[in-house]
């Protein structure tokens, strides 16, 4: 298993982070690797509310169908599957100094063969992680002037 973790400190209120974050569909704004995010039901943004993510990673593409498991005002949790991987989005928030503190944690289970190429895909995944700290309140901070 592969697990990277950032702080983030966001300069908009903790409500607007978490709606905006909760529709996981945002993602193709704010994840770097992902080229679309596509919700596959209807109705509310709930739990078990489903997404179709479509993402690029070393130069291969992959499809993961993302769920929903827990959303409350502190805490989104996305669950990602395919017949490679799991992959697990919990991000958790809370307000500071008129902003949000997120603290965004991955972690992606390999299955089969793919697990004997989890330890070499670590340094990959923490630059991501990297990308998603810097691009994620640049991304943020520019809705808020729309």
């Amino acid at each position: 298993m592969v697990t990277v973790e950032r702080s983030i400190t966001v300069d908009r209120p903790t409500a607007d982070v978490l709606a905006y974050l909760a529709d996981f569909a945002n993602a193709a704004e704010w994840d770097p690797g992902t080229e679309s995010c596509t919700r596959i039901d209807s109705g509310p943004v709930a739990p078990g509310a489903t997404w179709l993510n479509v993402s690029r990673f070393r130069g291969r593409r992959t499809r993961l169908t993302y769920t929903l498991e827990s959303y409350r005002p502190d805490r989104l949790l996305f669950v990602g599957r395919n017949r490679t991987v799991t992959a697990t989005d919990d991000m958790t928030l809370r307000p500071v100094d008129g902003g949000t503190l997120l603290v965004y944690r991955a972690r992606l289970r390999f299955h089969g063969l793919a697990r004997l190429a989890a330890p070499f895909l670590r340094p990959a995944f923490d630059r991501l992680a990297d990308q998603v700290a810097e691009r994620l309140p640049a991304v943020l901070e520019a809705r808020e002037r729309r």
